[in-house]
């Protein structure tokens, strides 16, 4: 995929410097990083669900952190200690570090994060705040009386 330069985007717009960063990023291959596979699951309306395989991983060597529209999932094996030195003939089930980054939309928080079956789950919620919302503005009509009142201040 070719670069695309925002620049000439700079000097008409403000406040977007956010979005163009994160449209670069995605242009630019992770280095085809592939390990940890996942799934990302629209679960509700405004409910969604990452999916990690992290076979091999306990809750202890699993950091999740979540800042300012960003979700970064990091593990690392801790080297076990056997009293027994036992020969690995053939290694086929990865124990490396890995950490993966995913950006999020606005208003959208980490509502939980389980492990089971080798499968790291993490759910996500947008919760717009109320002053966001779109608001309903009633229409009241004036009485005739009120609209004569107003027309009479008005030839003054």
């Amino acid at each position: 995929m070719r670069h695309v330069d925002f620049s000439p985007l700079y000097r008409s717009t403000v406040g977007f410097d956010r979005l163009f960063t994160i449209l670069d990023s995605l242009a630019q291959p992770e280095g085809a990083q592939t390990y940890p596979p996942y799934n990302i699951e629209r679960t509700g309306e405004n409910t969604y669900l990452i999916t990690i395989a992290v076979a091999g991983f306990s809750e202890d060597e699993i950091q999740i952190e979540a800042h300012r529209n960003q979700l970064k999932v990091t593990g690392e094996k801790v080297a076990e200690k056997s009293e027994e030195k036992a020969e690995t003939l053939y290694r086929g089930i990865a124990s490396r570090a890995f950490e993966r980054r995913f950006h999020l939309a606005d208003f959208v928080e980490v509502s939980g994060a389980s492990l089971k079956n080798g499968l790291l789950h993490i759910e996500l919620k947008r919760e717009i705040p109320e002053e966001m919302k779109p608001r309903k503005i009633a229409v009241t009509s004036l009485s005739d009386k009120e609209a004569k009142q107003i027309e009479a201040k008005a030839t003054n």
